[in-house]
C-alpha cells in the first residue's frame, strides 16, 4: 500500500516540472515578487533601521547614544562603510549614517565637518532623514555655540553650553502601545511570508487540471483495474497534491532564505505550519479535480479561488490594514490562519507550541478537504 502511494506521488511531481512553463510559476516567479515587494518596502512600515559607523571618539560616542535614545529609529552599529552601503541596497536597513573619522576633531577645531547619509527612496527613509536631521542638530548645538563664542578651550565651552537651561516647559511622554512588528523584521521577511501562502495555495489549485487529466486519459481506471487497492490510489493522489504544495512552499523558503536573509522564526513551528498548509492546499485541490471536468476549468477557478482567498485573507495586503469586520471575514480563509501563526513565529519569538490554535485549525480545514475530495474522487472513478 505504501509502495504504490509513494509511486503515485512521484509521478505527479514529474508531471509538474515536466511542463517548462511551471519553472517559471514555481520557482523563479515567486522569488523575484519577494524581492521586489523586499525591496519596495524595505524594512517595513513600523520604526526603521539605520546602521551608523565609525562611532569613535566622545562628541561621535555622544551622537550615537542620542541616536540610540531616539523613538523614531532603531540603531544598528556597524564596522565599516561598505557593509553600511550593503544592508541598505538589501533592504535590511532604511538608510546608514557615516561618521567620518576626523568628526571629534573638526568640532573641537571649529571645522564645518559633513556626515555622508546614505538612505532608501522609499516613504519611512523621509521620515528617518528628518529625525536623524533633528537629532544630529541637537546633540551638535552645544559644539556650534562653542566655535560661535570660540573664547576659551573647547571642552569648557562644550560644557557650558551644556550646563544652559531653559525654565519652565516640561514635557510628558506618554506610551499608548508597541509597535505591531519588532525592528529586527524586514520587508523582504513579510513579502516572504505572505508570496508562501499564496503560491502554495495557487500551485496547489491550477495543479488539479493534472488530476483531471488522470481522469479524462482514463489512468486512474486503469490503475483500479491494477492489483491496488482503492485506498491507494486514493492516498496516492491525496500525497501527489501535497507533495507539489511542499515543494512549492520549500523552494520559497529556502530561496528567500538563501537570496535574502528571510527569517522564518522557530525551525520546528515553521516547518508545522508549512506542512499544515500544504495539507490544506493538497486537499483543497483534490477536491476540485474531482468535481471539475476539464483542464481549462480547473486552471480558470483555481486562479479564481488561489488570487481571491489569497486578497480576503491577508497574503496580500497584511491584516493589520483591515479593519475588525474586514479581519473576522479574512479568518473564514486558511490564510490568515497561517498569517497568524508565522507572525506569532516571527513578531514575538513564538515556538510550535504557541501556534498551536492555528494549526488545529489549518489541521481541521485540511482533513474536511481531503476526506471530502477522496469521496468524490472515489465516486468519479468508480461511476
Amino acid at each position: 500500500m505504501i509502495a504504490p502511494m509513494f509511486t503515485i506521488a512521484w509521478i505527479n511531481l514529474v508531471r509538474l516540472f515536466r511542463d517548462r512553463t511551471n519553472i517559471f510559476f514555481v520557482i523563479i516567479f515567486p522569488i523575484i515578487l519577494i524581492m521586489v515587494l523586499g525591496l519596495s518596502f524595505g524594512s517595513g512600515g513600523w520604526s526603521p533601521r539605520i546602521g551608523v559607523t565609525g562611532a569613535s571618539g566622545p562628541q561621535a560616542a555622544k551622537l550615537v547614544a542620542a541616536l540610540e535614545r531616539s523613538a523614531d529609529m532603531q540603531v544598528v552599529r556597524l564596522d565599516d562603510d561598505a557593509e553600511a552601503r550593503a544592508r541598505v541596497e538589501r533592504g535590511t536597513l532604511t538608510a546608514a549614517l557615516i561618521i567620518p573619522p576626523g568628526y571629534d576633531h573638526a568640532l573641537s577645531s571649529f571645522i564645518p565637518i559633513q556626515l555622508p547619509y546614505i538612505t532608501r527612496n522609499e516613504p519611512s527613509a523621509l521620515q528617518l532623514g528628518a529625525a536623524v536631521r533633528a537629532v544630529v542638530s541637537e546633540t551638535t548645538m552645544p559644539a556650534r555655540a562653542a566655535a560661535y563664542v570660540r573664547n576659551g578651550s573647547f571642552g569648557d565651552l562644550v560644557a557650558k553650553a551644556e550646563s544652559v537651561t531653559v525654565p519652565g516647559i516640561t514635557i510628558e511622554v506618554t506610551t499608548t502601545g508597541t509597535a505591531a512588528i519588532p525592528g529586527n523584521v524586514t520587508g523582504f521577511d513579510i513579502s516572504a511570508t505572505s508570496q508562501l501562502l499564496l503560491f502554495v495555495f495557487l500551485t496547489s489549485l491550477t495543479g488539479a487540471a493534472t488530476l483531471i487529466e488522470t481522469r479524462r486519459l482514463g489512468l486512474s481506471r486503469r490503475m483500479y483495474a491494477s492489483p491496488v487497492s482503492s485506498g491507494s490510489i486514493l492516498l496516492g493522489e491525496a500525497a501527489g497534491r501535497v507533495a507539489v504544495a511542499l515543494v512549492q512552499g520549500l523552494i520559497i523558503m529556502l530561496g528567500s532564505g538563501l537570496l535574502f536573509g528571510v527569517r522564518w522564526g522557530d525551525p520546528l513551528g515553521a516547518a508545522a505550519l508549512l506542512l499544515a498548509f500544504s495539507l490544506v492546499g493538497g486537499g483543497a485541490a483534490m477536491l476540485l479535480g474531482a468535481v471539475l471536468r476539464t483542464e481549462q476549468q480547473a486552471t480558470s477557478l483555481g486562479l479564481l479561488l488561489g488570487l481571491g482567498l489569497a486578497a480576503i485573507g491577508g497574503a496580500m495586503l497584511p491584516l493589520d490594514l483591515f479593519s475588525g469586520t474586514m479581519r473576522q471575514i479574512a479568518h473564514f480563509t486558511p490564510h490568515a490562519w497561517a498569517l497568524d501563526g508565522f507572525a506569532e513565529l516571527l513578531r514575538r519569538n513564538g515556538t510550535i507550541a504557541d501556534i498551536l490554535p492555528q494549526l488545529g485549525v489549518l489541521a481541521g480545514v485540511a482533513a474536511a478537504l481531503l476526506a471530502l475530495g477522496s469521496w468524490r474522487l472515489r465516486a468519479a472513478l468508480t461511476r
